[in-house]
């Protein structure tokens, strides 16, 4: 078994590699080893040679990220054009884990099949699966077929949404494997009336959610409402940003991290914040909303790597 650096390969190996201008939220210290691979062989045989002890972390566009100030060690892959591509089958679409979710749903419009719900969501394919990324009362779930995957050894596996288990805002997957790609199965549509539907979801989505800030999408999860499926379950719910403001944290400020004035539910940079001072601020949030209702906040932003030496 061998470092990253003894490994031949055809994409690109970067060591030290800060991570900060890969992520949405612009915070994060360097990974120690950067790995784009220029296809699905190219990353199955990095992984199969890649000595067993070393940590791999898939990344993706870094929208629903916080990278800690420390940085990430071992290998950090991050899938870039070999893995973007949209193909249609019927009313089936595959698509690659690096294609961004707004083109997917754009590109699907234009055939007549009805991937709306992706429009609005920030990110790429792969993390919208790894999430089962979902808004509108619709979710990944609901049009999941199959994904492919590299597991940690090298192998090639076909994952059925019973192998995934999936959840709200999550799925299981063995520490490791990277997603390449997934096939959805979407309902047919007429191609103008699917894009004047995503145009009224962007307006509105715009009129609710500070989407010229820097950040990372919702910071916690809805509290409750939501089925082991992932499906809503709107006469019950509760909104996570409701209950942030019941504690008085709307606006709330740590460093150059601050809860929206906009949407008390998008934890945001306003320039200069640490990774420390994003991830103590949502702390700080959690402490209050269970403190005033005894909920406790689940965080949606993943939150990855070591805390920076004091």
């Amino acid at each position: 078994m061998a470092r990253p650096d003894q490994i031949d390969i055809r994409g690109q190996l970067l060591a030290d590699k800060e991570l900060a201008g890969l992520t949405w939220l612009r915070v994060g210290g360097p990974a120690e080893w950067l790995f784009m691979p220029a296809d699905e062989d190219d990353l199955a045989q990095f992984l199969s040679q890649l000595d067993a002890d070393i940590p791999v972390f898939p990344m993706g566009v870094g929208s629903n990220l916080i990278v800690r100030d420390g940085g990430i060690r071992g290998v950090v892959i991050r899938m870039g054009r070999g893995f973007n591509g949209i193909e249609f089958d019927g009313n089936r679409v595959t698509a690659g884990v690096a294609a961004l979710d707004a083109h997917v749903a754009r590109k699907s419009a234009d055939v007549g099949l009805d991937l709306t719900f992706l429009r609005t969501i920030p990110g790429a394919i792969g993390g919208a699966v790894r999430m089962n990324a979902g808004c509108y009362g619709a979710y990944v779930a609901d049009v999941f077929i199959e994904a492919q995957a590299i597991t940690r050894a090298g192998g090639r596996v076909t994952l059925s949404a019973e192998d995934l288990r999936f959840q709200y805002r999550q799925t299981e997957l063995p520490e490791g494997w990277v997603i390449t790609k997934a096939v959805f199965e979407a309902p047919y549509g007429e191609a103008k009336a699917l894009h004047a539907h995503m145009e009224a979801q962007i307006a509105k989505r715009d009129e609710t959610q500070p989407t010229k800030d820097r950040t990372a999408g919702s910071t916690f999860r809805n509290p409750a409402g939501f089925s082991s499926t992932g499906k809503a379950d709107d006469s019950h719910e509760l909104k996570a940003w409701k209950v942030i403001e019941d504690a008085g944290m709307r606006g709330a400020t740590l460093g150059g991290a601050q809860m929206n004035p906009m949407h008390s539910n998008f934890l945001t940079n306003t320039g200069g914040a640490t990774a420390a001072d994003l991830e103590g601020l949502g702390e700080e949030v959690r402490k209050k909303v269970y403190d005033h209702s005894g909920i406790q906040l689940e965080w949606e932003i993943k939150r990855v790597g070591e805390t920076a030496p004091k």
